[in-house]
């Protein structure tokens, strides 16, 4: 892999990692148009450079995760009951969905259907009222069971670790607080990002053309580039995010989510942008 692509990737990783330490994402958001990208200028043909992006991405995001879960377990942030509910839940889904991805969709669908899906999410955080938030959540792991595999199913087509998706059902129909969603969200990207991975490390076995060092669709020159910063990031970023308020942390992930999302369908493309 060019120095410059290398560079572009440890960069990244920083990056992804304050994003998941702080707001509880896996980063796919930043991550699998970086990858594209990089892997589209190594004449990588599109559809398989979005697979190999997303599979590489569910590495990274489990690696960081298991840094970030750390971090906040120790700040006393992550309900475990519940991570590990949904993180059961929506490993079945992810590992549905990877199946699917791997087999039957289009990687040039994904893209918009990603950046789609995320202005979703981040309108339905703006219009939420995070106060109501207040006092203990209900313990009701069927409620947890059933939400789990849907986003876990999301989590495995188009490659996100679940945050993106967990923390807003955590705080708007859970009624988690914002500090409890985000950590809680590491606890159960664990289990999500691992399936994840493995759907698309299957799947991708039989696939020739893929670049050097890749298993499947995970390519670990791109894991190792990405998870070399982000790991300890994940933990300092982790800190952060029980200083800040939690109207603080919320308008950061709505404002990430748009702005991605928008670049993702293209927008940035357009004439003018």
């Amino acid at each position: 892999m060019p120095a410059d692509h290398i560079m572009v990737l440890l960069g990244t990783g920083i990056v992804v990692a304050l994003a998941q330490g702080v707001l509880g994402l896996g980063g796919a958001f930043i991550m699998v148009p970086v990858l594209v990208a990089i892997f589209t200028r190594q004449d990588i043909p599109a559809d398989t450079a979005v697979k190999l992006a997303i599979g590489s991405n569910l590495l990274v995001v489990l690696t960081t995760a298991i840094s970030s879960s750390v971090a906040h377990h120790r700040e006393g942030s992550v309900w475990w009951k519940a991570a590990v509910i949904l993180g059961i839940s929506g490993a079945v889904g992810a590992l549905i969905g990877s199946i699917l991805t791997s087999q039957l969709i289009s990687g040039e669908v994904l893209k918009p259907a990603f950046g789609v899906l995320t202005i979703l999410v981040g309108i339905r955080m703006l219009i939420s009222n995070g106060s109501k938030n207040e006092g203990e959540p209900e313990d009701n792991p069927m409620v947890w069971l059933i939400w789990g595999f849907p986003a876990g199913l999301v989590v495995g087509v188009i490659g996100v670790g679940g945050g993106i998706l967990f923390v807003p059902i955590m705080t708007t129909v859970f009624r988690f607080s914002m500090h409890r969603a985000v950590g809680t969200s590491t606890g159960t990207m664990l289990l999500t990002a691992s399936a994840g991975t493995l759907g698309y490390v299957l799947n991708g076995l039989s696939v020739s053309g893929l670049p050097a060092y890749s298993i499947g669709y995970v390519n670990l020159t791109a894991w190792v580039c990405l998870a070399a910063t982000s790991i300890g990031t994940a933990q300092i970023a982790a800190r952060v995010a029980h200083k800040l308020q939690e109207k603080v942390i919320r308008i950061i992930f709505v404002i990430l989510m748009l702005y991605m999302g928008l670049g993702m369908i293209g927008l940035f493309e357009w004439p003018g942008f």
